[in-house]
Parts: C-alpha cells; structure tokens; sequence
C-alpha cells in the first residue's frame, strides 16, 4: 500500500508538470483546431480599471495614443476604484476626446468595475489591460486579426519581460517559469481553449462577456472561461505583447502567486458546475492546468513521506537521495537570492518549492474565507 501511495502520488507530480504540457502538445500537433487570422480594420474601446495609477495612466497614455495603434482606438475607459490620487488632473494633461473617466467613490475591485464599464462600451471589441505594463507597437492590430474568426471570443496577449539590469535569481526562475507557461497556452490555443487570458492583455467580444460575481479574484480567468463555456474560443496571440518588469524578489512574487492559488479555489466555489465534463468543453485543459497544481503541496509531501518509509530499499534510497538534492538546490537557490548572486542552475528549483509553500498559504486563506478582492501592491 505504501509503494502504491509513492507512485500514484509521484505520477501526479509528473503528469501535472511533464504529463499534460506534453499531452496537449502532442494533442495540437495531431488535432489543430484552425482560424481564420487576417487584418481586421475596426474601432475597439480600451479599458483600464485602476485604483491610484495616475501617473502610469498618464504615461501609459500618452504613449499609446501617439503610437501607429491609436487609429484603432475609438475611446478610453477609465475606471478609478477609488482612487485619491488626482487622476482626474492627470488624465486631463493627456487631452485626448476619446478618453472617458469613469470615477466610483467607493473602492469595490477590478471585477466590479469591469461589470460596470463593458456594458458601457461603444465598440463590438473590448480591449482589457491593466495600468502597469506597456504595450507593443502592434498589439492592438495583433489581438484585432484573430477576430475574423468568428468563432473566437477571446484573444489573450503575452506578458514579455523586460531584460533586468538587476539580475537576479529570482528573476531567472520567474522568466524560466514563464517560459514554461507560455509554452502551454501556446499549445492549448492550437488544440482548442486556453483555460483563462494575460490580465495585462486581453480582448473579448462584448457580446461574449457576461458580469462576473464583485468577489471574484481571477477575473481574467474567469471572463475568458464563461465566455468559452457559451461556445466561443479563448485564443493566445503570441505578437500582442505587454512589457513588465520581473520581480527581483521570491517573496514579492510569491504574495502575487497566493492571490492567484486562493482565486484557482475560489473557482471550484464560485463554478463548480465546470468540474464536469459535460458543461465544460475544455475541461481536461480547466482541470489539468489550473486546478490540478492545487494538490501539488500533498503530493510532494507524500512522496517524501512514503519515500522514507520505504529507504531500506535500494531504489526507494536513490529516489530519497535524488529528492534531498532537489530540495538542498532550491535552498541554494534561496540563499543565492538572499546573498545577492544570480544563479541560472538553481533558481527555477527555488520558485518551483516557493510557489508549493505558497500554494499551502493560499489554500489556507480559502478555508478561512480569505478572499481580498481588492489589490494590494506587494
């Protein structure tokens, strides 16, 4: 029984990150979904929901109206969740007509704006982005071209990270796991759904969104999947880039990953009638890709536990060998971070192990009930 609980337990490991990016690799390699994809020529409403960004609002803005998208852009939405910064100022130093200011007294959260302001939209596309990140020359025209599939409802952007000049390890494991990321989404759009959108950078038909609960904490997961859940497509555009800046600290990143593991749980409350298969039309994807890392934390723990009960066996002494230098890398990993020095070789072990603890943490917070809608900066 002991032996049975090691190997199922490390099959959930490798079929979560091996298994399943190699699965619908392979899925969209033999069965491509494909789309229409061509220059599409028509206005969309931009909006951007914020609380206390004036000022990379206004930079934001200034830059994109004068780019070769602005012809593109048929107005602005502003949301300001509260703000008390003087974002009114701000915005009216841009003097552009097309930008509209919507201000809410009360601080509510992104998904309360966004249920307020979609509908308010002129355009048939809405472009959602947020007030951080900058935006590619040709994103805009990018998100635009898979439109012409009419199919698809949904066009997710990519989240490019700018070069650092403080490199660190912290940051390689974040670019690395990235990577890894983009590679997957990248492959679940051939085959059929990405299960959710880049928060930075997404457009959605209007006549696919539907207002989600004010609670919610992953709106760009859940937008996107209740639009897929209606029969429409949630696409990834690799050229619609938005520009960040990588975090140089695991702790930062790791306050940023607990939000976003609480809000995966937060979806098996809100939806739990996309658990099944039969109201789900991407559900291996759904299930494999943002669900399935939520019991990471347990199975990492029972392969070390079994794996020690089972040591005064040859192999079963290997594998508890191979697990200790895995974790003794990820400290190493750690204390790279801590000390200053940048390590390739061991900083995707360290955010591997601090995206597990996190995991833990924000599995702790939905027990309690601890879901904070609004944003905190961390």
């Amino acid at each position: 029984m002991i032996e049975f609980i090691f190997w199922f337990s490390l099959a959930g490991l490798v079929y979560v990150y091996i298994g399943y990016p190699l699965l619908v690799k392979v899925l969209a390699r033999l069965c491509p979904m494909r789309r229409e994809r061509h220059s599409v020529d028509q206005k969309v409403s931009l909006v951007i929901a914020c609380h206390n960004e004036a000022e990379r609002i206004r930079h934001k803005l200034s830059v994109l109206l004068q780019s070769s998208q602005a012809r593109l852009i048929g107005e602005v939405l502003i949301g300001s969740d509260g703000s008390t910064d003087g974002i009114s100022s701000a915005l009216a130093s841009v003097n552009d007509s097309r930008i509209r200011l919507v201000e809410f007294s009360e601080r509510r959260g992104k998904p309360a704006v966004l249920n307020d302001l979609i509908p308010q939209c002129q355009s048939e596309i809405v472009v959602l982005c947020d007030a951080r990140q900058m935006l590619s020359d040709d994103a805009i025209p990018e998100l635009l071209a898979n439109f012409a599939d009419e199919k698809v409802g949904v066009v997710s952007g990519e989240l490019m990270f700018r070069p650092s000049s403080s490199d660190t390890t912290a940051g390689r494991g974040i670019g690395a796991y990235w990577r890894y990321e983009k590679m997957i989404r990248r492959a679940e759009a051939q085959f059929r759904s990405v299960p959710g959108a880049t928060g930075a950078l997404y457009a959605i038909r209007r006549a696919a969104f539907r207002p989600i609960p004010n609670s919610t904490l992953l709106d760009d997961v859940v937008i996107p999947m209740t639009a897929v859940t209606q029969g429409w497509r949630c696409v990834f555009e690799r050229k619609a880039i938005a520009w960040d800046d990588p975090s140089d600290s695991l702790g930062r990143e790791a306050i940023r990953k607990r939000r976003t593991i609480a809000g995966a749980v937060q979806l098996i409350i809100h939806h739990p009638s996309w658990l099944l298969p039969w109201n789900n039309p991407i559900w291996l994807e759904y299930v494999s890709h943002k669900l399935l890392r939520l019991v990471s934390p347990v199975m990492l723990l029972t392969v070390a536990v079994t794996n020690v009960l089972l040591m005064n066996q040859l192999p079963y002494l290997l594998l508890l060998l191979l697990q200790g230098c895995f974790y003794y890398s990820a400290f190493a990993g750690w204390l790279c971070q801590k000390i200053g020095r940048p390590s390739s070789i061991f900083g995707v072990q360290a955010m591997f192990l601090t995206l597990n603890v996190t995991t833990v943490a924000a599995l702790f917070d939905a027990m309690r009930g601890r879901f904070r809608v609004t944003w905190q900066r961390s």
